[in-house]
């Protein structure tokens, strides 16, 4: 695979000079629509964060926000970083005040956090019209802010907030803040898109004007939002242009439309430039090969279902379709991938769909564990199988379970043999008027084990009585069952000219607790569609789990 320029060739002002990785997922990316942390989620992600290599990690408001006071306590105590250092999020002194008696600034102080992030206006007219002060006063909030910190032994990170719409406004203000910041002892000041709405060629063009104002020396970030769409590319701008730390959230969280997405950033940065941006520690290495890993362990924790086409992480980030590029993928997969997929903890896949020839039919059935090279009949019926199921409305691109099992089908001859349904039926009652929740109940009869079972289950809709009365009636032949568990039912017609008569097809996922499957139903009603599903991921769990058929 074609790799990209060295660091040395494309960012020569890095040559020699440690480059920071500053995470704000924990404050910034706190603020997105959706998301509300917990102390607890804050202590769990932290240690990914710190896995995955980042140099700092924001913790958040401590002072403004109380259980940001109480992270910062506890994790003094219960955190072990070995790669990154927490930073305090705070604002400078209040005009017409002394930083030393802020209790803001007191607070980012009593955080005992060893490096604090000073958020700052840096545009003229958010001083005067925000903070109702002088441009001139609030020079000199930087300025005293930012040099008790540094008497009080901190490091500071100054976030000059509004930066690039404040240097389009008036320059030479926007650059007297980052002068003033880097006068007064800042270690780092970061550029700030607040508003999102810059494009790289701006960014790109502004940076290097106060690269030049600052001198070679200072250390210049870059932090970015994605109102426009171009955090990441508005970031890497910035590095070439002359930035040495960048700052971003995971999964591209954040206010609005997010921040820049730090692990996209990441990942060009070493991948593309040659950089290498990630701490690494010889007894938790992390970096890059946890790339994916780290992005969807922190989605459970925020309860924000992954975005399966994210960049590098995404779940399709790496997927194909169509048969053109199955067929040369199975010649040479880099044809078609800008990178190997493994370099960041990510799979290829290939998705089954009525655009699949017998190229991606074989990949797919490599992926799962059947070696059909050999087999063209097979590989012909399966392809036939799979144009004509999707004419009737399935879809095997999210099931890949229920793909696995017409796989299991025509490679062994029959699918295995778990159970023989009897029957099943559904009852829906509400008793009272509107508002009052109605109930509903499954009956399903089958054989298992040798025995005819008979179960009646529960549940707040149809559906959910069925997978109940289902699980209730095998549990006992099949105890293996007991873990499973339904988490994701969407449904589509699929026919609405037809209105109550369409087509009706349901996807579903289970999981056993530790890892999960998706299968499909088609059917002229939901509950039969639901029915179908169901007993697909019933199948699959069980043979997936090693069990015979009892």
């Amino acid at each position: 695979m074609t790799s990209g320029p060295t660091a040395s060739t494309a960012l020569p002002h890095l040559t020699g000079r440690a480059f920071q990785v500053y995470d704000t997922t924990l404050r910034d990316g706190a603020q997105q629509e959706g998301i509300a942390l917990s102390v607890a989620d804050k202590l769990a992600i932290a240690p990914l964060l710190d896995e995955l290599g980042v140099g700092f990690i924001e913790g958040g408001w401590p002072g403004a926000v109380p259980k940001d006071t109480e992270f910062f306590k506890r994790a003094a105590k219960e955190l072990d970083l070995r790669n990154a250092e927490l930073a305090a999020f705070g604002a400078t002194r209040k005009p017409g005040t002394r930083a030393h008696d802020d209790p803001q600034v007191r607070a980012l102080l009593d955080s005992e956090a060893p490096v604090v992030a000073l958020v700052a206006k840096s545009d003229l007219r958010h001083a005067e019209r925000a903070l109702r002060t002088t441009g001139q006063e609030n020079l000199a909030m930087i300025t005293d802010t930012v040099a008790l910190l540094v008497r009080e032994g901190r490091r500071v990170v100054v976030d000059a907030e509004h930066f690039f719409d404040g240097f389009r406004f008036d320059a030479a203000y926007a650059r007297a803040a980052v002068l003033a910041a880097f006068e007064a002892g800042a270690e780092v000041v970061a550029l700030c898109d607040t508003n999102g709405g810059m494009i790289p060629a701006w960014v790109a063009a502004i940076v290097q004007d106060v690269r030049a104002a600052v001198g070679p020396d200072a250390v210049l970030g870059m932090h970015a939002h994605n109102d426009s769409g171009c955090a990441v590319a508005n970031t890497l701008a910035a590095v070439e242009a002359g930035c040495s730390h960048v700052q971003g959230t995971v999964n591209g969280y954040g206010e609005r439309t997010g921040n820049a997405d730090l692990l996209a950033v990441v990942a060009n940065l070493e991948l593309k430039y040659g950089l290498p941006v990630l701490a690494h520690d010889d007894e938790r290495p992390g970096g890059l090969p946890e790339l994916t890993r780290i992005a969807h362990a922190i989605s459970e924790i925020t309860n924000i279902s992954p975005f399966a086409r994210s960049p590098y992480v995404g779940a399709s980030a790496f997927a194909h379709k169509a048969g053109l590029h199955a067929s040369a993928i199975r010649v040479d997969p880099d044809l078609y991938q800008h990178i190997d997929p493994a370099l960041i903890g990510n799979d290829m896949r290939m998705l089954v769909s009525d655009m699949a020839g017998r190229a991606s039919i074989e990949l797919k059935g490599r992926e799962l564990g059947f070696d059909l090279s050999g087999r063209p009949e097979v590989l012909g019926r399966v392809t036939e199988r799979v144009k004509d199921a999707e004419a009737r409305g399935y879809t095997y691109e999210a099931a890949d379970a229920s793909f696995e099992l017409l796989l299991v089908e025509e490679v062994e001859g029959r699918r295995p043999h778990y159970f023989r349904v009897e029957s099943w039926r559904t009852i829906v009652e509400r008793v009272g008027g509107r508002g009052t929740p109605a109930t509903a109940e499954a009956t399903v009869k089958l054989h298992a084990g040798g025995e005819r079972m008979v179960s009646t289950g529960e549940g707040n809709g149809p559906v959910n009585a069925l997978d109940h009365a289902l699980r209730l009636a095998l549990v006992g032949a099949y105890p293996e069952l007991e873990p499973f568990e339904l988490i994701d039912f969407k449904v589509r017609i699929l026919d609405s000219m037809h209105g109550t008569d369409a087509v009706t097809r349901v996807l579903i996922e289970m999981t056993d607790g530790q890892a999960s499957w998706s299968t499909v139903g088609v059917g002229p009603n939901l509950l039969e569609a639901s029915w179908e599903a169901l007993t697909d991921a019933t199948i699959w769990g069980l043979r997936k789990h090693g069990v015979e058929p009892r």
